[in-house]
């Protein structure tokens, strides 16, 4: 664990709200020198706390108003057939997160399509020609009432 200070942490805040800030304007906002600051922000990168920068999408300008939680259980829990079902996720832009799970279900997935036909494809040319699913239950999310990507920042 990274311990952040109260510097830090305004670094953090900031950078998840807008990482295209400049040193100089991140560093007006979070109260330190250019210098200062830009040695801050190194260290959270060398440290593992920033992993990377990237652009967030509007997904609908782009065609894909669907997105299908996928409730995933497999037959077996070997070796070989989770690597199996985590090499074939891995690979597949669609699913934007996986998650493997206590309780009835072994893996979440989330996954952004175009509409259900797409789903369907999904479905058919990936989960269901891996030999060890069991099942596979989908709910399609009716409206996004929250998304974010910043995550919270624990207080000391």
């Amino acid at each position: 664990m990274v311990e952040l200070d109260a510097f830090e942490r305004r670094i953090v805040r900031e950078l998840q709200a807008n990482a295209r800030l400049s040193n100089q304007e991140l560093a007006e906002r979070v109260g330190l020198s250019p210098s200062a600051c830009w040695r801050r922000v190194k260290r959270l990168e060398t440290e593992g706390v920033f992993t990377r920068f990237s652009a967030q999408v509007d997904r609908h300008k782009l065609g894909l108003h669907e997105v299908v939680f996928a409730h995933v259980s497999l037959h077996r829990h070997t070796k070989g057939a989770t690597e199996e079902f985590m090499d074939k996720v891995l690979r597949r832009e669609e699913v934007q997160e996986c998650y493997a799970l206590t309780g009835e279900n072994d893996y979440l997935l989330r996954v952004v399509v175009s509409d259900v036909r797409a789903y369907h494809a999904f479905l058919e040319e990936v989960l269901f020609v891996l030999p060890h699913i069991s099942k596979v239950n989908s709910n399609f999310a009716l409206q996004e009432i929250k998304y974010d990507t910043a995550v919270p920042l624990p207080e000391r």
